[in-house]
């Protein structure tokens, strides 16, 4: 039986707390147990959750469809699953 290419081996779940309305767009850094993001859209029909999850596909280096908001899809305060990636710490401090 051969192995489907789709299979995630490793997730990573992650709080996020996202500013909407920002000047630009990107990762602030850590914030309490995780991560907190800022973002220029207007929290509107689903439009920051774009955005959100374009800012954290772009750095992770993972497609969109690996990065799944799990819960807060309405609120500020979200939890996020990236597929293939198995720790942050690296890639915040490589900024």
């Amino acid at each position: 039986m051969q192995k489907s290419s789709n299979i995630r081996k490793h997730a990573l779940v992650i709080n996020i707390k996202v500013q909407p309305y920002s000047s630009r767009a990107g990762i602030v850094g850590p914030y309490g147990d995780g991560l907190k993001v800022k973002l220029t859209s207007s929290p509107v029909e689903g439009k920051a959750n774009k955005e959100l999850i374009d800012v954290l596909a772009k750095k992770f280096k993972i497609t969109k469809n690996n990065v799944e908001i799990i819960s807060g899809r309405t609120s500020k305060h979200k939890i996020v699953k990236l597929h293939g990636v198995e720790s942050i710490e690296d890639k915040i401090r490589s900024d």
